[in-house]
This record gives structure tokens, C-alpha cells and sequence, in this order.
């Protein structure tokens, strides 16, 4: 008979087919180290397969939204061939034949277009030419408190300030084609392009006029290189 402790596992040698139970435990730790190293292996390998959120699509992803960010900067081109007077029959404004320095041009992007004219008058016109488009507010000017936290580089490619930039002698508001619109009337549909205008009175008998669109991406036919000077 062999001795029995309530305390311990018998010592008695593997016979035949059978193991003790050191053995076994051994054999049960090799196992279970076995397991967690299958699923340490499956765990990474599903964090690299594609649709994860981790691995290789994670980056791909990345990228894609780079490319994207890219694109829409690529896409932001000035249009070669715009004239003021085709800026002033897409914007629904004239340009006083009286004008002096004349200037347009217009950017596309992706998510919208953006048209700019420029103009100069004597101070007595530029009054008249404001109180023909008058704002659809009261006009407006420039505070210290009121200051945009990001301005424009618009009219700095036709080489003047940009108009958020100005301080003195500047008043400015929304103008529409056809006349002041109620801009707090939740309906009104009109798809006219409003403008913002500048007023600068840049010396003490000249007022610089500036107009800046939106329009939707596409929606004016842009004119060739050809046509310049047009």
C-alpha cells in the first residue's frame, strides 16, 4: 500500500501511461503560457489586419484625411482672366464709370467660391454709391472689441490692407443687389449673393470700396486666360 498524505501529493513515479501530480502541474503551467501567448499573438495581429482601428487602416485613414486636407488646398487657385467688370456682373454691383483703380479676382475652393472688388471714388460719390446699396443694417465701424480673431488675405493679392485690418475712417455692412434684405426673416429664400462692404476713406477726398462674395463652388461659368483684358 502505498503511503497517503492529506498534506501533499504522493511521490510515487509515472507508471506506464500515467504521470505524478508534479508533472502534471508542470505540464498545466506550459499549457496555460501556451494559451496567453496565442492570444498575445491574436490580439496583434488583429490590431495590424485592415479594418481596425489601430494598426495599418488606422494610418491609412491618417493619410486619407491628409490627402484630403491637401486637396482642399490645392484647389484654393485664383482664377486667371477676371476682370472687374465681370466681378461686377456676378456680384450684381456696378462700377461707377467714374472709378479710378479698379480691381477683381476670384478664388474656388471646395467648399466655397470667393469673388473680391476693388474700386476708388471721390468722397462725395462714395457717399452716393452708399446710400444706393445701403447696408441691411445701420453701417457699422471698427472697434478695438470687434476686431476679427482671423482675417482674410483676399484683397492682399491685389496688393492692398485687407479691410479688417483698417481702423480709420472705415464703415462697413451688408449690401444686397437688390436693396437691404430683413437679414433676422428665417424665410426668405432669395438666392442672391450678398456682399460685405468696406468704405475706406483713405484721404481726405478718396474712398477706397471694397466687395467681397461667397458663392457656392461651380455656380458662375469662369471666364479663359483668353479673355483678359476683356
Amino acid at each position: 500500500m502505498n503511503d497517503f498524505s492529506p498534506y501533499g501529493a504522493p511521490e510515487s513515479p509515472a507508471v506506464g501511461r500515467g504521470i505524478n501530480s508534479r508533472d502534471r502541474r508542470r505540464n498545466r503551467l506550459r499549457a496555460g503560457m501556451a494559451v496567453a501567448a496565442l492570444i498575445v499573438a491574436g490580439a496583434t495581429i488583429s490590431a495590424c489586419s485592415p479594418g481596425s482601428s489601430g494598426g495599418t487602416n488606422g494610418n491609412r485613414a491618417t493619410s486619407n484625411n491628409s490627402s484630403e486636407e491637401g486637396g482642399r488646398l490645392r484647389d484654393g487657385r485664383w482664377v486667371e482672366g477676371i476682370t472687374p467688370a465681370w466681378m461686377s456682373g456676378h456680384m450684381g454691383f456696378e462700377v461707377p464709370a467714374t472709378a479710378q483703380d479698379a480691381q477683381a479676382a476670384y478664388r474656388v475652393t471646395s467648399q466655397f467660391d470667393t469673388g473680391i472688388l476693388t474700386f476708388t471714388l471721390a468722397r462725395t460719390e462714395a457717399d452716393a454709391y452708399l446710400k444706393k446699396h445701403a447696408s441691411s443694417e445701420k453701417w457699422l465701424t471698427p472697434t478695438a472689441t470687434a476686431q476679427p480673431t482671423t482675417r482674410s488675405k483676399d484683397f492682399t493679392r491685389l496688393g492692398l490692407p485687407e479691410p479688417e485690418t483698417l481702423t480709420d475712417g472705415v464703415r462697413y455692412g451688408y449690401v444686397c443687389p437688390s436693396g437691404p434684405k430683413d437679414l433676422t426673416n428665417p424665410y426668405d429664400t432669395s438666392d442672391e449673393n450678398c456682399s460685405r462692404l468696406y468704405a475706406h476713406e483713405y484721404s481726405p477726398d478718396r474712398t477706397r470700396i471694397y466687395l467681397r462674395t461667397h458663392f457656392e463652388p461651380g455656380i458662375s461659368p469662369l471666364p479663359t486666360p483668353s479673355a483678359k483684358g476683356h
